[in-house]
Parts: structure tokens; C-alpha cells; sequence
């Protein structure tokens, strides 16, 4: 009995920031769907490997049709409160391929540090390819740098990291400036 009073007392004290977690992803998650949504109209069906259809809904229904990973599936977010595994080195990940239909994109501390909208909205349409097209992350930079290049008219400058990750020589690239 006393366990389970400290388990209720520790969800009540938890809740106000899990809330405010989940408003800040709500907000992410709506800035890249007005972004996507302006860029929509100037992208082809398919742009650099991603099936764009596909993106808009895995981006703003959480659920799609998949050609790369066959039937339908459904996008699984996840808060994950402390840094461990994958959540030590990133604000997000996927788990893919998919698993009884379903990807989980995981969302890390780091994902709802203060400050960080732009960054939080770039990392929602950086993922959602990962959801979509797998895990090439030289196709993801260059999808969500496009995105924001055509909606925005300038990407986030994601150089460093292109060029850590070896996107130099990948067949995908970044925008013009």
C-alpha cells in the first residue's frame, strides 16, 4: 500500500513538467508541420529519396503509408526523462525498421532544453525521414535543410555536421545558399 502512495505522489509531482514536455513538443511539432506545409507546394512527390506523401503523414497523422517499409505504419513518440543509451549522444532517435507496425521516435532531454524551438523543429523533420526512409542521416540533413531552405528561404547551417558525418561524397546535398 505505501508503495503505491509513493508511486501517486511521485506522478503528481512528475506531471507538471511531463506537461510542459509534452507542450513543448506539441509546439515543435506544429512548427514543423506549418513549415513543411509551406514548403509543400514547391517539393516534387519525391525529394531526395523521401516519399513526400508519406512524410506529410507520418509528420502531422503519426501514421502512413510506406513503401520503403511496407503497409502501413504508425509513429510512436517517446519522452524519455533521463540520458542514457542513445539519449547520451542525441536530442532524438528512431528505432527502426518498424516493429509490429509501429517506429518509436524517441524524444531525449536534451530535445526540451530551453531556448531550443528552432532546434526542436528542425529535429521533428530530421527524424520524420528517418521514420519514413530509413536511417541514412546525409538524406535526412539534406530533406529537412530543403524543407527549410523552400519554406524560410535559409536552413539551419548543419555544415559541421554534414561534413562529420561524411555527407560530402553521399549523392545528396545540401541547398544553395
Amino acid at each position: 500500500m505505501l508503495s503505491r502512495l509513493a508511486a501517486l505522489l511521485l506522478a503528481l509531482l512528475a506531471s507538471p513538467a511531463v506537461a510542459q514536455e509534452q507542450a513543448l513538443l506539441d509546439r515543435a511539432l506544429d512548427n514543423a508541420i506549418a513549415t513543411f506545409e509551406t514548403a509543400l507546394p514547391r517539393l516534387a512527390a519525391d525529394e531526395a529519396g523521401v516519399d513526400v506523401a508519406a512524410y506529410r503523414d507520418a509528420l502531422s497523422l503519426q501514421r502512413f503509408a510506406s513503401t520503403h517499409w511496407g503497409g502501413t505504419v504508425t509513429v510512436d513518440l517517446a519522452i524519455r526523462e533521463t540520458r542514457t543509451g542513445s539519449c547520451t549522444r542525441f536530442a532524438a532517435f528512431v528505432r527502426i525498421p518498424p516493429e509490429n507496425g509501429a517506429v518509436r521516435l524517441v524524444l531525449c532531454p536534451q530535445f526540451f532544453s530551453e531556448g531550443a524551438d528552432a532546434l526542436r523543429e528542425l529535429t521533428v523533420l530530421h527524424e520524420m525521414v528517418h521514420v519514413v526512409a530509413g536511417p541514412d542521416e546525409c538524406q535526412a540533413m539534406a530533406f529537412a535543410a530543403r524543407i527549410e531552405q523552400v519554406a524560410k528561404g535559409r536552413f539551419t547551417p548543419v555544415h559541421a555536421y554534414w561534413r562529420a558525418s561524411g555527407c560530402t561524397g553521399s549523392g545528396f546535398s545540401l541547398p544553395s545558399r
